[in-house]
Protein backbone atom coordinates (compact mmCIF):
# COMPACT_ATOMS: atom_id res chain seq x y z
CA UNK A 1 0.00 0.00 0.00
CA UNK A 2 1.28 3.45 -0.85
CA UNK A 3 0.28 6.32 1.39
CA UNK A 4 -1.17 9.43 -0.26
CA UNK A 5 1.48 12.08 -0.76
CA UNK A 6 2.51 14.94 -2.95
CA UNK A 7 5.39 14.12 -5.29
CA UNK A 8 8.69 15.19 -3.74
CA UNK A 9 11.81 15.01 -5.86
CA UNK A 10 15.22 15.10 -4.21
CA UNK A 11 18.65 15.23 -5.83
CA UNK A 12 21.96 15.19 -3.99
CA UNK A 13 25.36 15.47 -5.65
CA UNK A 14 28.10 13.38 -4.05
CA UNK A 15 31.83 13.94 -4.41
CA UNK A 16 32.14 10.67 -6.27
CA UNK A 17 29.80 12.15 -8.89
CA UNK A 18 27.81 8.93 -9.14
CA UNK A 19 25.41 9.44 -6.24
CA UNK A 20 23.05 11.90 -7.89
CA UNK A 21 19.51 11.04 -6.83
CA UNK A 22 16.16 12.42 -7.81
CA UNK A 23 13.21 10.40 -6.60
CA UNK A 24 9.48 10.65 -6.21
CA UNK A 25 8.05 9.63 -2.86
CA UNK A 26 5.59 7.20 -4.46
CA UNK A 27 6.04 4.75 -7.30
CA UNK A 28 6.16 5.75 -10.95
CA UNK A 29 3.15 4.00 -12.54
CA UNK A 30 4.19 0.77 -14.20
CA UNK A 31 3.39 0.46 -17.89
CA UNK A 32 2.40 -2.87 -19.37
CA UNK A 33 4.42 -2.25 -22.54
CA UNK A 34 7.98 -3.37 -21.95
CA UNK A 35 10.89 -2.93 -24.34
CA UNK A 36 13.28 -5.77 -24.86
CA UNK A 37 16.16 -5.71 -22.40
CA UNK A 38 19.43 -5.54 -24.23
CA UNK A 39 22.83 -6.75 -23.12
CA UNK A 40 24.46 -4.58 -25.81
CA UNK A 41 25.22 -0.91 -25.13
CA UNK A 42 22.29 0.35 -27.20
CA UNK A 43 19.97 3.09 -26.03
CA UNK A 44 16.30 1.94 -26.08
CA UNK A 45 13.98 3.75 -28.49
CA UNK A 46 11.56 4.75 -25.70
CA UNK A 47 10.81 8.07 -23.95
CA UNK A 48 13.05 7.04 -21.05
CA UNK A 49 15.69 5.78 -23.48
CA UNK A 50 15.76 9.10 -25.31
CA UNK A 51 16.49 10.87 -22.03
CA UNK A 52 19.28 8.40 -21.29
CA UNK A 53 20.77 9.22 -24.69
CA UNK A 54 20.56 12.92 -23.90
CA UNK A 55 22.16 12.37 -20.46
CA UNK A 56 25.10 10.51 -21.98
CA UNK A 57 25.61 13.35 -24.43
CA UNK A 58 25.11 16.10 -21.82
CA UNK A 59 27.84 14.59 -19.64
CA UNK A 60 30.33 15.32 -22.44
CA UNK A 61 29.53 19.04 -22.71
CA UNK A 62 28.46 20.38 -19.31
CA UNK A 63 27.55 23.04 -18.30
CA UNK A 64 24.19 22.71 -20.04
CA UNK A 65 22.15 25.90 -20.59
CA UNK A 66 19.12 26.27 -18.33
CA UNK A 67 16.88 26.47 -21.37
CA UNK A 68 18.05 23.03 -22.47
CA UNK A 69 17.65 21.56 -18.99
CA UNK A 70 14.08 22.83 -19.04
CA UNK A 71 13.43 20.71 -22.14
CA UNK A 72 14.60 17.54 -20.38
CA UNK A 73 13.56 17.82 -16.70
CA UNK A 74 10.12 18.45 -15.21
CA UNK A 75 9.41 21.81 -13.61
CA UNK A 76 9.01 20.13 -10.21
CA UNK A 77 12.42 18.50 -10.55
CA UNK A 78 14.07 21.80 -11.40
CA UNK A 79 12.37 23.53 -8.47
CA UNK A 80 14.07 21.14 -6.08
CA UNK A 81 17.32 20.66 -7.98
CA UNK A 82 18.92 23.90 -9.22
CA UNK A 83 20.44 23.80 -12.71
CA UNK A 84 23.84 24.64 -11.20
CA UNK A 85 23.66 21.48 -9.08
CA UNK A 86 22.72 19.35 -12.08
CA UNK A 87 25.61 20.80 -14.05
CA UNK A 88 28.03 20.24 -11.20
CA UNK A 89 27.13 16.55 -11.16
CA UNK A 90 27.15 16.24 -14.95
CA UNK A 91 30.65 17.67 -15.01
CA UNK A 92 31.75 14.92 -12.65
CA UNK A 93 30.27 12.34 -15.02
CA UNK A 94 32.44 13.38 -17.96
CA UNK A 95 33.40 10.31 -19.92
CA UNK A 96 30.34 8.34 -18.78
CA UNK A 97 29.78 5.34 -21.03
CA UNK A 98 26.83 2.98 -21.27
CA UNK A 99 27.78 -0.61 -20.45
CA UNK A 100 24.37 -2.32 -20.67
CA UNK A 101 20.65 -1.81 -20.20
CA UNK A 102 19.35 -3.81 -17.25
CA UNK A 103 15.65 -2.96 -17.53
CA UNK A 104 13.68 -0.91 -20.04
CA UNK A 105 10.06 0.22 -20.24
CA UNK A 106 8.42 3.11 -22.03
CA UNK A 107 8.56 5.44 -19.03
CA UNK A 108 11.46 4.03 -17.03
CA UNK A 109 14.75 2.20 -17.35
CA UNK A 110 17.75 1.01 -15.39
CA UNK A 111 21.14 0.96 -17.10
CA UNK A 112 24.68 0.17 -16.03
CA UNK A 113 27.21 2.86 -16.91
CA UNK A 114 30.79 3.67 -15.99
CA UNK A 115 33.15 6.57 -15.53
CA UNK A 116 36.63 5.20 -15.95
CA UNK A 117 36.84 1.96 -13.98
CA UNK A 118 33.87 2.81 -11.73
CA UNK A 119 30.57 1.16 -12.71
CA UNK A 120 27.20 2.28 -11.37
CA UNK A 121 23.49 1.99 -12.14
CA UNK A 122 21.45 4.81 -13.67
CA UNK A 123 17.66 4.81 -13.14
CA UNK A 124 15.48 7.21 -15.14
CA UNK A 125 11.72 7.70 -15.08
CA UNK A 126 9.85 10.19 -17.23
CA UNK A 127 6.42 11.81 -17.01
CA UNK A 128 3.66 11.69 -19.60
CA UNK A 129 5.44 14.40 -21.61
CA UNK A 130 8.69 12.43 -21.65
CA UNK A 131 10.51 14.75 -19.22
CA UNK A 132 12.79 13.36 -16.51
CA UNK A 133 10.81 13.20 -13.26
CA UNK A 134 13.14 10.87 -11.43
CA UNK A 135 16.87 10.21 -11.66
CA UNK A 136 19.00 7.94 -9.53
CA UNK A 137 22.66 6.97 -9.62
CA UNK A 138 23.39 4.00 -7.36
CA UNK A 139 25.92 1.27 -6.70
CA UNK A 140 26.08 -1.60 -9.20
CA UNK A 141 24.26 -4.84 -8.47
CA UNK A 142 25.93 -7.01 -5.82
CA UNK A 143 28.00 -9.94 -7.13
CA UNK A 144 28.18 -12.16 -4.01
CA UNK A 145 25.95 -13.03 -1.07
CA UNK A 146 28.34 -11.06 1.15
CA UNK A 147 27.72 -7.99 -0.99
CA UNK A 148 23.98 -8.65 -0.78
CA UNK A 149 24.23 -8.65 3.02
CA UNK A 150 26.18 -5.40 3.00
CA UNK A 151 23.62 -3.74 0.75
CA UNK A 152 20.75 -4.92 2.96
CA UNK A 153 22.40 -3.46 6.07
CA UNK A 154 22.75 -0.15 4.28
CA UNK A 155 19.05 -0.06 3.42
CA UNK A 156 17.58 -0.14 6.92
CA UNK A 157 18.29 -1.15 10.51
CA UNK A 158 15.92 -4.12 10.15
CA UNK A 159 16.46 -5.90 6.84
CA UNK A 160 14.85 -9.24 6.05
CA UNK A 161 15.68 -11.32 3.00
CA UNK A 162 15.17 -14.71 1.43
CA UNK A 163 16.30 -16.21 -1.85
CA UNK A 164 15.03 -19.75 -2.31
CA UNK A 165 14.29 -22.37 -4.92
CA UNK A 166 10.60 -23.26 -4.99
CA UNK A 167 10.57 -26.98 -5.73
CA UNK A 168 7.88 -28.86 -7.64
CA UNK A 169 6.29 -30.10 -4.40
CA UNK A 170 5.96 -26.54 -3.07
CA UNK A 171 8.98 -26.61 -0.76
CA UNK A 172 11.03 -23.45 -0.30
CA UNK A 173 14.70 -24.47 -0.40
CA UNK A 174 16.76 -21.48 0.86
CA UNK A 175 19.84 -20.34 -1.03
CA UNK A 176 20.50 -17.35 1.23
CA UNK A 177 18.59 -15.75 4.09
CA UNK A 178 18.73 -12.80 6.48
CA UNK A 179 16.19 -12.79 9.35
CA UNK A 180 13.96 -14.94 7.13
CA UNK A 181 11.97 -16.28 10.08
CA UNK A 182 11.17 -12.86 11.54
CA UNK A 183 7.84 -11.24 10.71
CA UNK A 184 7.96 -7.84 9.11
CA UNK A 185 5.25 -5.44 7.90
CA UNK A 186 3.98 -6.31 4.42
CA UNK A 187 2.41 -3.15 3.08
CA UNK A 188 0.69 -4.02 -0.18
CA UNK A 189 2.14 -7.53 -0.20
CA UNK A 190 -0.96 -8.39 1.85
CA UNK A 191 -2.68 -8.35 -1.55
CA UNK A 192 -1.06 -11.70 -2.34
CA UNK A 193 -3.23 -13.23 0.38
CA UNK A 194 -6.32 -11.38 -0.86
CA UNK A 195 -5.64 -12.79 -4.35
CA UNK A 196 -5.27 -16.25 -2.82
CA UNK A 197 -8.58 -15.98 -0.95
CA UNK A 198 -10.33 -14.83 -4.13
CA UNK A 199 -8.85 -17.69 -6.19
CA UNK A 200 -9.88 -20.21 -3.53
CA UNK A 201 -13.48 -18.93 -3.69
CA UNK A 202 -13.37 -19.20 -7.48
CA UNK A 203 -12.11 -22.78 -7.24
CA UNK A 204 -14.91 -23.68 -4.82
CA UNK A 205 -17.51 -22.29 -7.20
CA UNK A 206 -18.64 -19.58 -4.78
CA UNK A 207 -17.27 -16.87 -7.07
CA UNK A 208 -16.41 -16.38 -10.74
CA UNK A 209 -13.71 -14.22 -12.29
CA UNK A 210 -16.44 -12.45 -14.27
CA UNK A 211 -18.58 -11.78 -11.19
CA UNK A 212 -19.35 -8.07 -11.04
CA UNK A 213 -18.55 -5.89 -8.04
CA UNK A 214 -20.18 -2.51 -7.36
CA UNK A 215 -18.08 0.50 -6.38
CA UNK A 216 -19.77 2.29 -3.49
CA UNK A 217 -18.61 5.29 -1.40
CA UNK A 218 -18.01 3.19 1.71
CA UNK A 219 -15.73 0.81 -0.22
CA UNK A 220 -13.58 3.50 -1.80
CA UNK A 221 -10.06 3.88 -0.43
CA UNK A 222 -7.13 6.24 -0.99
CA UNK A 223 -4.61 6.00 -3.85
CA UNK A 224 -2.58 4.27 -5.16
CA UNK A 225 -5.11 3.13 -7.75
CA UNK A 226 -7.78 4.19 -10.21
CA UNK A 227 -11.07 2.75 -9.01
CA UNK A 228 -11.50 5.40 -6.32
CA UNK A 229 -12.02 7.92 -9.14
CA UNK A 230 -14.82 5.99 -10.88
CA UNK A 231 -18.42 7.09 -10.29
CA UNK A 232 -20.36 5.52 -7.44
CA UNK A 233 -22.35 2.55 -8.69
CA UNK A 234 -19.79 1.62 -11.36
CA UNK A 235 -19.25 -2.07 -11.98
CA UNK A 236 -15.95 -3.92 -12.16
CA UNK A 237 -15.37 -7.66 -12.53
CA UNK A 238 -13.46 -9.69 -9.98
CA UNK A 239 -10.75 -10.28 -12.59
CA UNK A 240 -10.35 -6.58 -13.41
CA UNK A 241 -10.20 -5.74 -9.71
CA UNK A 242 -7.55 -8.43 -9.16
CA UNK A 243 -5.50 -7.14 -12.09
CA UNK A 244 -5.59 -3.58 -10.74
CA UNK A 245 -4.95 -4.72 -7.16
CA UNK A 246 -1.70 -6.43 -8.16
CA UNK A 247 -0.42 -4.48 -11.18
CA UNK A 248 -0.87 -0.92 -9.86
CA UNK A 249 -1.61 -1.76 -6.21
CA UNK A 250 -5.15 -0.36 -6.45
CA UNK A 251 -6.40 -0.01 -2.88
CA UNK A 252 -10.08 0.36 -3.75
CA UNK A 253 -9.88 -2.81 -5.86
CA UNK A 254 -8.37 -4.56 -2.84
CA UNK A 255 -11.15 -3.46 -0.52
CA UNK A 256 -13.83 -4.46 -3.02
CA UNK A 257 -12.36 -7.96 -3.12
CA UNK A 258 -12.00 -8.18 0.67
CA UNK A 259 -15.63 -7.10 1.02
CA UNK A 260 -16.72 -9.76 -1.49
CA UNK A 261 -14.91 -12.72 0.07
CA UNK A 262 -14.99 -11.47 3.67
CA UNK A 263 -12.22 -10.54 6.08
CA UNK A 264 -12.30 -13.99 7.66
CA UNK A 265 -11.66 -15.68 4.31
CA UNK A 266 -8.39 -13.79 3.92
CA UNK A 267 -7.52 -14.58 7.54
CA UNK A 268 -8.10 -18.29 6.81
CA UNK A 269 -5.87 -18.13 3.74
CA UNK A 270 -3.09 -16.56 5.79
CA UNK A 271 -3.36 -19.27 8.42
CA UNK A 272 -3.50 -22.02 5.80
CA UNK A 273 -0.28 -20.66 4.30
CA UNK A 274 1.46 -20.64 7.66
CA UNK A 275 0.95 -17.11 9.01
CA UNK A 276 -0.43 -17.09 12.54
CA UNK A 277 0.01 -13.59 13.90
CA UNK A 278 -2.66 -11.94 16.05
CA UNK A 279 -1.81 -8.54 14.55
CA UNK A 280 -3.42 -9.75 11.32
CA UNK A 281 -6.74 -10.40 13.10
CA UNK A 282 -9.10 -8.83 12.33
CA UNK A 283 -7.83 -8.26 8.83
CA UNK A 284 -7.84 -4.54 8.07
CA UNK A 285 -8.89 -3.19 4.71
CA UNK A 286 -6.62 -0.56 3.16
CA UNK A 287 -9.21 2.08 4.06
CA UNK A 288 -9.12 0.89 7.68
CA UNK A 289 -5.37 1.38 7.80
CA UNK A 290 -5.57 4.84 6.24
CA UNK A 291 -8.16 5.94 8.80
CA UNK A 292 -6.34 4.47 11.79
CA UNK A 293 -3.06 6.12 10.84
CA UNK A 294 -4.23 9.21 8.98
CA UNK A 295 -7.50 10.48 10.46
CA UNK A 296 -7.23 12.24 13.81
CA UNK A 297 -4.13 10.22 14.68
CA UNK A 298 -3.48 8.84 17.27
CA UNK A 299 -7.05 8.80 18.65
CA UNK A 300 -8.46 5.98 16.51
CA UNK A 301 -5.21 4.01 16.56
CA UNK A 302 -4.92 4.04 20.35
CA UNK A 303 -8.55 3.10 20.85
CA UNK A 304 -8.38 0.27 18.31
CA UNK A 305 -5.18 -1.19 19.76
CA UNK A 306 -6.69 -1.23 23.26
CA UNK A 307 -9.50 -3.62 22.22
CA UNK A 308 -9.69 -7.40 21.88
CA UNK A 309 -10.35 -9.03 18.49
CA UNK A 310 -14.15 -9.02 18.72
CA UNK A 311 -14.30 -5.40 19.79
CA UNK A 312 -11.77 -4.45 17.12
CA UNK A 313 -14.07 -5.95 14.48
CA UNK A 314 -16.95 -3.89 15.83
CA UNK A 315 -14.82 -0.74 15.95
CA UNK A 316 -13.82 -1.16 12.30
CA UNK A 317 -17.42 -1.65 11.20
CA UNK A 318 -19.14 0.91 13.41
CA UNK A 319 -16.55 3.68 13.81
CA UNK A 320 -13.69 3.46 11.32
CA UNK A 321 -15.98 2.73 8.36
CA UNK A 322 -17.90 5.95 9.06
CA UNK A 323 -14.85 8.25 8.85
CA UNK A 324 -14.89 10.14 5.52
CA UNK A 325 -11.87 9.96 3.23
CA UNK A 326 -11.60 13.75 3.41
CA UNK A 327 -10.37 13.47 7.00
CA UNK A 328 -7.36 11.33 6.06
CA UNK A 329 -4.02 13.14 5.92
CA UNK A 330 -0.71 11.78 4.67
CA UNK A 331 1.87 10.88 7.30
CA UNK A 332 5.53 11.49 6.35
CA UNK A 333 6.99 9.69 9.39
CA UNK A 334 6.47 6.02 10.31
CA UNK A 335 3.38 5.36 12.41
CA UNK A 336 2.58 2.15 14.30
CA UNK A 337 4.73 0.15 11.88
CA UNK A 338 4.93 -2.78 14.28
CA UNK A 339 1.30 -2.75 15.41
CA UNK A 340 -1.00 -1.45 12.64
CA UNK A 341 0.03 -3.25 9.48
CA UNK A 342 -0.11 -6.75 8.00
CA UNK A 343 2.68 -9.14 8.92
CA UNK A 344 4.53 -12.20 7.61
CA UNK A 345 8.11 -13.42 7.48
CA UNK A 346 10.13 -14.01 4.31
CA UNK A 347 9.76 -17.76 4.86
CA UNK A 348 5.98 -17.35 5.10
CA UNK A 349 5.89 -15.18 1.99
CA UNK A 350 7.62 -17.94 0.08
CA UNK A 351 4.86 -20.30 1.25
CA UNK A 352 2.30 -17.77 -0.01
CA UNK A 353 3.80 -17.87 -3.49
CA UNK A 354 3.87 -21.66 -3.25
CA UNK A 355 0.18 -21.57 -2.33
CA UNK A 356 -0.63 -19.38 -5.33
CA UNK A 357 1.24 -21.77 -7.62
CA UNK A 358 -0.55 -24.78 -6.12
CA UNK A 359 -3.98 -23.26 -6.82
CA UNK A 360 -3.19 -23.84 -10.49
CA UNK A 361 -5.41 -21.06 -11.83
CA UNK A 362 -4.01 -19.46 -14.98
CA UNK A 363 -5.63 -16.17 -13.97
CA UNK A 364 -3.27 -15.96 -10.97
CA UNK A 365 -0.22 -16.08 -13.22
CA UNK A 366 -1.83 -13.61 -15.60
CA UNK A 367 -2.46 -11.11 -12.80
CA UNK A 368 0.96 -11.44 -11.15
CA UNK A 369 2.83 -11.15 -14.47
CA UNK A 370 1.43 -7.79 -15.58
CA UNK A 371 4.02 -5.72 -13.70
CA UNK A 372 7.46 -7.10 -12.82
CA UNK A 373 8.57 -3.74 -11.28
CA UNK A 374 11.22 -3.37 -13.99
CA UNK A 375 13.51 -5.83 -12.24
CA UNK A 376 15.36 -6.43 -15.50
CA UNK A 377 15.59 -10.21 -15.59
CA UNK A 378 16.35 -11.45 -19.10
CA UNK A 379 12.97 -12.71 -20.42
CA UNK A 380 14.73 -15.35 -22.51
CA UNK A 381 16.29 -16.81 -19.36
CA UNK A 382 13.39 -15.96 -17.02
CA UNK A 383 10.17 -16.12 -19.10
CA UNK A 384 7.89 -16.13 -16.02
CA UNK A 385 8.16 -13.24 -13.57
CA UNK A 386 5.64 -12.60 -10.78
CA UNK A 387 5.85 -9.55 -8.52
CA UNK A 388 4.21 -7.73 -5.63
CA UNK A 389 5.69 -5.01 -3.45
CA UNK A 390 4.54 -2.73 -0.66
CA UNK A 391 5.48 0.51 1.05
CA UNK A 392 4.56 3.21 3.51
CA UNK A 393 6.75 5.62 5.52
CA UNK A 394 9.47 3.50 7.11
CA UNK A 395 8.78 0.48 4.91
CA UNK A 396 9.80 -0.76 1.47
CA UNK A 397 9.25 -4.39 0.48
CA UNK A 398 9.47 -6.35 -2.74
CA UNK A 399 8.77 -10.00 -3.57
CA UNK A 400 9.20 -12.02 -6.75
CA UNK A 401 8.76 -15.48 -8.15
CA UNK A 402 10.58 -16.17 -11.41
CA UNK A 403 10.82 -19.36 -13.43
CA UNK A 404 13.70 -20.23 -15.74
CA UNK A 405 13.31 -21.41 -19.30
CA UNK A 406 14.19 -24.88 -17.96
CA UNK A 407 11.25 -24.77 -15.53
CA UNK A 408 13.04 -24.11 -12.23
CA UNK A 409 11.27 -21.62 -9.96
CA UNK A 410 12.98 -19.21 -7.56
CA UNK A 411 11.58 -16.83 -4.96
CA UNK A 412 13.23 -13.63 -3.74
CA UNK A 413 11.95 -11.10 -1.21
CA UNK A 414 13.58 -8.24 0.64
CA UNK A 415 12.07 -5.97 3.27
CA UNK A 416 13.63 -2.76 4.56
CA UNK A 417 11.87 -1.27 7.59
CA UNK A 418 12.55 1.34 10.23
CA UNK A 419 9.79 2.23 12.73
CA UNK A 420 11.73 5.35 13.75
CA UNK A 421 12.47 7.14 10.49
CA UNK A 422 11.60 7.18 6.78
CA UNK A 423 13.82 5.16 4.46
CA UNK A 424 16.00 6.89 1.89
CA UNK A 425 14.12 7.62 -1.35
CA UNK A 426 16.27 5.20 -3.35
CA UNK A 427 15.42 2.17 -1.16
CA UNK A 428 13.10 0.43 -3.62
CA UNK A 429 15.52 0.90 -6.53
CA UNK A 430 18.32 -0.61 -4.46
CA UNK A 431 16.09 -3.51 -3.46
CA UNK A 432 15.40 -4.24 -7.12
CA UNK A 433 19.15 -4.40 -7.74
CA UNK A 434 19.56 -6.80 -4.82
CA UNK A 435 16.68 -8.98 -6.06
CA UNK A 436 18.00 -8.99 -9.62
CA UNK A 437 21.41 -10.14 -8.40
CA UNK A 438 19.87 -12.69 -6.03
CA UNK A 439 18.10 -14.55 -8.83
CA UNK A 440 21.38 -14.99 -10.66
CA UNK A 441 23.21 -16.06 -7.52
CA UNK A 442 20.45 -18.50 -6.47
CA UNK A 443 20.18 -20.08 -9.90
CA UNK A 444 23.94 -20.41 -10.13
CA UNK A 445 24.42 -21.85 -6.65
Amino acid sequence: MHTPSKPVRILAAAAAAIAMTACVSGPVPALATEAAVSAAPEVPATPAGRQLGWLLDAATRAPIPESELGRHFTADFLKTVPPAQINQTLAGLKGMKLERVLSSRNASLVAQAAVGAESFNVSISVDAAGLIARLLFSAPDPRTWAEVDTRLRQLSPRPAFLAAELTADGTCRPAHAVAAGERRPLGSMIKLYVLGAVAERVRSGALRWDTELTITPELKSMPSGQLQDRPDGSKVTVLEAARLMISISDNTATDLLIHKVGRKAVERTMRAWGVRDERNVPLMTTRDLFVLKGAGYPRHAKRYLSLNDARQRAYLEKVVAKVPLSEIQAWPQPRELDTLEWFASPNELCRAYAGLVKLGDRRIGEVLSINDAGIGLDPAQWPTRWYKGGSEPGLSAVSFLARTAQGKAYFVTTTASDPGAPLKPSATDEQLGVARAAFGLAAGS
